[in-house]
C-alpha cells in the first residue's frame, strides 16, 4: 500500500509530519495493504491565519484493488487528530467494505465466509 500526502499553503508539511501521518496509516490500516494500493492524504487548515476551533482537515482516499475509490474527512483543533480520526473512519468504512473476516481474537467470523 503506497501512502501519499499532500499539504495546502497552510500546512508546514515537513518531514517529520509526514512521517507521522504515514506511520499512523500504515499501522492502522495495515490489514487491508493487500486489498488497498494506495491512499492519498489532503491536509489544510481551512481557516489559515483565522482563529477557529476545528479548522483542520484530513480527507483520505483509499484506492482498493479492483473496486471504486472511497473518501473519509474529519476536522479537528489539530493536524494529529484530524488524520487519527480520518484514519479510524477510514478504517471501519474499508471494514464494513471488505467485511470482517476475523474478529478481534483471530476467529473466523459468521460474516468473513469460508477462510482460505
Amino acid at each position: 500500500m503506497r501512502i501519499q500526502v499532500n499539504t495546502d499553503d497552510n500546512i508546514d508539511g515537513d518531514d517529520a509530519l509526514l512521517r507521522q501521518v504515514e506511520a499512523e496509516i500504515s499501522s492502522t490500516l495495515s490489514r487491508f495493504s493487500e486489498q488497498v494500493t494506495r491512499v492519498e492524504v489532503h491536509l489544510g487548515d481551512e481557516n489559515a491565519d483565522r482563529a477557529g476551533s476545528t479548522d483542520k482537515r484530513c480527507v483520505l482516499e483509499a484506492r482498493p484493488a479492483g473496486r471504486r475509490p472511497v473518501a473519509v474527512t474529519h476536522h479537528a483543533p489539530t493536524i494529529d487528530e484530524a488524520c487519527h480520526g480520518a484514519t479510524q473512519k477510514l478504517k471501519h468504512l474499508l471494514e464494513s467494505s471488505f467485511g470482517r473476516r476475523e474478529d478481534r481474537k483471530g476467529h473466523a467470523s459468521i460474516r468473513g465466509g469460508q477462510q482460505h
